[in-house]
């Protein structure tokens, strides 16, 4: 293996045969054979001579009068003659040929010779079918991710860059509602866009008719109104059929079925918004006659649509159908489960079996996900689930993943007989080589991580072991809460190598597709939090400057990890910068995260040039409190809010502002502690203002601190006083003093 090469050496290159000029345009092609006696290669080779009149030769005065225009030909023909030079050398020393000449030659060798040689028909590579985004996925697979920037779907319109995860979830929700809305206008006036620009025309890319086309009461007018999803129209249309005595197909009523089963004997969304564009353009309705209606909530409803109505119109045709098939049964089935009536649905399948029809693997898995809501106890949930496996079984129904997914949703509802069964499941799949999928193992989590006390990390070991092997696609509509679910049990564990691996399997192939923007900023702000529990500093802000803002948004609550991680790594000389995020994020209004900040800024003292931007900091948490227009209400200030910006303005040598905060300690109802005061007056000393120091004694003398005594041996001490300061110091009246004096008035009075 060491002695091969990467590349093979050329195939030696035979002579020119004698008699064929070297003026001809030689191509060879090398075709597919056999090596021939000798270790020759069967090679079919063919050549294409110049035009009649090209092969002769012109004299040599007229050669030598082209000067310069024939160097390069002639440079050309002198390095054949060398190669020809070279051959007849090699033939007449008789060694064997290690060089390669035109492989022309060798065909026209062959056809003088007229040697026969097995030669075998060029077969080409079958053409191979790329991927529609192939050119895209390779482009994209040479751009890196740029941390700065925010997620690619708000790159549109830069005004609409996020701040935070709430403007995220905002600004893609009304960039898909703006589609909606160009897909409604398109759809609901298709006549204004009748002139088509395209070249060449692409009829999927054009907008549909939704119009119907068919005049008329029909069975066809019917199906029309059925494929554009015209709910009230199809049942109108339907019911003057039956009143004109015309016959429905079978088919074609289990159609309208499908159609009243999908919306829940409801409107389609297109047909509500034009009642309710009707509804607005009558101007005889009084506003206040309206009645709003009233919010239904129904606890543990499985659906979050329309609810299924008592005899609505789905189940009035299937009453009055002449005959029914499976078909009618499953589809009456589906749509009760769909839209919240278990009980229903349970009632039509023992109907179905009264009449001896056969249920489909959909309306199983229909079934099994309606047992939570039609059995109160976790064995009998089980025990209904088994019943309808058992059925399953007679009727020679084959399950799918799909329905070992719905059971194992309906497991992660039995408490502790789901997490004794669920190892069951997964071995039956296994058996019927059905592989699961991410959905799967979302359940499998939920089952045994979903109480107070988890259990060991044995279980998401192995199921992260398994997903990491493979790259899913989306097969069931839990799949995606599988990478959210998993982080959050990792959190939960506090364990970050199984982190690191999930990170790793969710980066695999494209199972990063599972996650929308919503999710993408859950899943990344749960891998955050469990970063500033368990990992160091450095690794901690390598991550954050990676992910902020391109992957996540922090929320509040990863501020506050991130500064109890610079807390404990005793690295506060950063919270400015984090501070500066945070008036980025729009998070400077949020009380708890304020309070944060001024009591990790103000707790220690640090160097003077920290102490600097700690207070610029406090500036701005001081200018947060302050409404900033008529609608903005101001933030409430605390006792130790107030306290912390005295304490970091002071330690920066800002007296006067300092005095300012103090002053809203009256206005607050608040109270100064001993150590905010004690830090202003060593201010007021560094600074030589003996007046900040008198109005804080006069301060503390009104709030009837018992420091005031303190204060004021201090201020004479320290402070060089002139003799009104002192006499202003000698007036301030003590409450102990006022009290005493009143004491005494009120015992003269009683004598």
């Amino acid at each position: 293996m060491a002695n091969q090469r990467l590349f093979p050496r050329p195939t030696p290159r035979p002579a020119l045969p004698p008699g064929v000029p070297r003026h001809w345009q030689h191509h060879a092609l090398r075709a597919a054979g056999e090596a021939g006696p000798g270790g020759t290669t069967a090679v079919q080779w063919r050549y294409r001579p110049h035009p009649p009149g090209a092969g002769v030769v012109p004299p040599r005065s007229q050669r030598a009068a082209r000067g310069g225009s024939m160097a390069a030909r002639r440079v050309g023909a002198g390095c054949w003659q060398r190669a020809l030079w070279l051959s007849r050398r090699g033939r007449l020393l008789g060694g064997r040929e290690s060089y390669r000449c035109s492989s022309s030659s060798t065909a026209l060798e062959k056809a003088v010779d007229n040697s026969e040689v097995t030669q075998e028909e060029i077969v080409l590579p079958r053409r191979k079918t790329w991927d529609k985004l192939a050119v895209l996925q390779t482009l994209a697979s040479t751009v890196n991710r740029d941390p700065t920037a925010a997620h690619y779907i708000f790159q549109d319109d830069p005004f609409l860059m996020p701040r935070n995860a709430a403007n995220s979830r905002l600004y893609s929700l009304s960039k898909e509602s703006g589609r909606n809305a160009a897909k409604y206008i398109i759809k609901n006036f298709p006549q204004y866009f009748d002139k088509t620009f395209a070249e060449p025309n692409v009829p999927c890319l054009m907008p549909e008719t939704l119009t119907p086309q068919i005049e008329g009461v029909s069975e066809e007018a019917l199906k029309e109104c059925i494929r554009l999803r015209r709910v009230k129209e199809s049942v109108d249309m339907f019911d003057q059929l039956v009143q004109a005595g015309t016959p429905v197909s079978l088919e074609t009523t289990n159609s309208l079925l499908d159609l009243l089963s999908f919306y829940g004997d409801a409107e389609s969304t297109s047909e509500k918004e034009e009642e309710a564009k009707e509804d607005l353009e009558e101007p005889e309705v009084n506003a206040s006659e309206q009645k709003a209606p009233k919010r239904q909530f129904q606890r543990g409803s499985q659906s979050s649509g329309p609810r299924w109505r008592e005899n609505n119109h789905a189940e009035r045709i299937f009453k009055i159908m002449p005959e029914r098939n499976a078909h009618s049964y499953c589809t009456m089935i589906r749509g009760m489960v769909k839209h919240g009536a278990a009980s229903k649905a349970y009632d039509m399948y023992i109907d179905m079996l009264n009449e001896r029809h056969k249920a489909d693997v959909h309306t199983f898995n229909a079934l099994i996900k309606a047992v939570p809501y039609l059995k109160e106890r976790f064995i009998e949930r089980w025990e209904l689930a088994k019943e309808f496996l058992t059925h399953m079984a007679q009727q020679e129904v084959q399950p799918n993943l799909l329905t070992f997914n719905a059971l194992l949703k309906t497991l992660r509802r039995c408490g502790g007989v789901g997490r004794n069964m669920c190892l069951m499941v997964l071995k039956e799949m296994e058996a019927l080589d059905i592989e699961p999928s991410l959905a799967t193992y979302d359940h499998l989590l939920s089952i045994f991580y979903r109480g107070v006390d988890l259990p060991q990390s044995g279980i998401i070991s192995e199921v992260l072991d398994e997903v990491e092997k493979r790259s899913f696609t989306p097969q069931d509509p839990d799949d995606a809460n599988f990478f959210s679910t998993a982080m959050q049990v990792c959190c939960d564990l506090k364990d970050i190598k199984l982190a690191y691996q999930l990170n790793e399997t969710m980066a695999k192939g494209d199972n990063w597709k599972f996650l929308d923007v919503d999710r993408l900023n859950g899943y990344w702000s749960k891998f955050f939090s469990l970063l500033c529990m368990m990992e160091q500093i450095e690794v901690v802000l390598k991550w954050y400057k990676e992910m902020s803002p391109s992957l996540f948004y922090p929320t509040p609550k990863n501020i506050l990890d991130l500064l109890q991680a610079l807390d404990a790594a005793n690295q506060l000389e950063l919270i400015p910068s984090v501070w500066e995020d945070v008036k980025q994020l729009g998070f400077t209004r949020k009380q708890e995260l304020l309070e944060e900040f001024l009591s990790l800024m103000s707790r220690d003292q640090h160097p003077d040039e920290i102490q600097l931007v700690f207070a610029k900091c406090a500036e701005d948490i001081k200018a947060a409190h302050e409404p900033a227009g008529r609608e903005q209400l101001p933030l409430e200030w605390t006792g130790s809010a107030l306290g912390n910006v005295v304490v970091l303005f002071s330690r920066a040598g800002r007296t006067q502002d300092a005095w300012n905060m103090m002053e809203h300690f009256q206005q607050a109802n608040r109270i100064p502690t001993d150590k905010v005061m004690d830090e202003f007056l060593s201010c007021a000393k560094q600074t030589n203002c003996p007046d900040e120091a008198i109005k804080l004694v006069k301060l503390a003398a009104s709030l009837g601190l018992p420091s005031s005594q303190r204060l004021k041996s201090r201020t004479e001490e320290e402070f060089e006083l002139s003799e009104a300061q002192k006499k202003t110091l000698e007036s301030i009246k003590w409450d102990s003093d006022s009290s005493d004096s009143d004491s005494s008035d009120s015992d003269s009075d009683r004598e």
